[in-house]
């Protein structure tokens, strides 16, 4: 019996893990700026912290989250390249709406039985959305675990450390009855609702371009989750009095935009004033959902909101031509949001 026979038995393949490591070096080394000082295979990730020395009083902001079952869709289609870029954006524009820049990333990767490919496909669509988003992929973790996952099944899950201004800190205390809610718009279900939805879509053929959708089902579920770090930079860049921005996640509309309304105010939210993207309305026909529980699982085409002052309306939309739509106001309230028909 050779060393490491009786852990293959048990079902942990070091080797494979080796693997995944080798064949995701070149992407991960390619997120790295001068102030990383580690590389891949340390114990921890060194960030050189002086980058932040120019600073008056920087905050730390930190996140962490996975995709769902999203990893249940990548594997049902066995495609595994943009997972990874959903976690990152997700990661990115959960810290953002506080006003914080991204610093470094760390990923945790499970899976009952590791295919070092599949990994460092999965890691190679972090990494690249690492680049796009001007953070490192500092670390991370690959674990082989049989009998705590299914067969096939995968799991995916991320840490982000950002950094913003104190005195740029957005917290949404200064919004007020009369303010105006913007949206930057969604590709998709980004990364919530999914159980739901593949419940809902399961027996159609995922491959196949279907009517309402103009593509398949399968491209619609798998559309990566957009980052909204750029145009939120150019808000800031162009002097707009951001006063709240919610990123619409888990709980849908219903419960996200309440987390950044201060006491005594609500909001109201005119569905038909964006482009809804049509695999909401095709989840919402074949499960007979009702519009309140569709705006209480998915973000329904409303990526990120945006709460600005009404004067600042057109030049929020000049600083991101063709980006912001006008979707509701706040009202004085009890911190809940109300759906409306335009």
């Amino acid at each position: 019996m050779t060393q490491g026979d009786a852990y293959a038995r048990a079902g942990v393949d070091i080797a494979a893990g080796n693997r995944a490591t080798q064949l995701m070096k070149a992407a991960v080394r390619a997120t790295y700026g001068p102030e990383v000082l580690s590389d891949i295979g340390s114990f921890g990730g060194l960030f050189d912290a002086s980058a932040l020395k120019h600073m008056a009083a920087p905050v730390l902001v930190a996140s962490t989250d996975g995709v769902g079952t999203k990893t249940m869709v990548a594997a049902r289609l066995n495609r595994w390249d943009t997972i990874g870029q959903d976690l990152v954006n997700h990661c990115v524009n959960d810290i953002l709406v506080q006003g914080a820049r991204p610093l470094f990333f760390l990923d945790y990767v499970a899976a009952s039985k590791l295919n070092a490919e599949q990994i460092a496909e999965v890691v190679g669509g972090a990494a690249a959305a690492c680049r796009a988003n001007g953070c490192a992929l500092l670390g991370g973790e690959t674990a082989e675990m049989p009998g705590v996952y299914q067969p096939g099944e995968l799991d995916l899950a991320g840490t982000i450390v950002g950094v913003v201004e104190r005195a740029r800190i957005v917290d949404g205390a200064r919004i007020q009855p009369g303010d105006v809610i913007l949206a930057l718009q969604s590709s998709g279900l980004h990364t919530n609702g999914y159980s739901l939805a593949r419940r809902v879509l399961a027996d159609l053929d995922w491959n196949a371009v279907h009517p309402e959708l103009g593509a398949s089902v399968g491209a619609a579920l798998l559309a990566v989750h957009r980052s909204y770090l750029q145009p939120v930079m150019a808000l800031f860049a162009a002097g707009i009095d951001v006063r709240g921005l919610a990123h619409i996640t888990g709980g849908g509309v219903l419960d996200n935009l309440p987390r950044v309304l201060p006491p005594g105010v609500g909001a109201v939210i005119r569905r038909g004033a964006w482009p809804e993207p049509p695999i909401f309305g095709l989840i919402q026909r074949l499960g007979s959902v009702s519009e309140t529980e569709m705006f209480h699982v998915f973000n329904m085409g409303l990526g990120m909101l945006v709460v600005v002052p009404l004067e600042t309306v057109t030049a929020a939309q000049a600083a991101v031509p063709g980006e912001l739509a006008v979707v509701g106001e706040v009202i004085s309230g009890d911190n809940s949001v109300s759906v409306l028909r335009e």
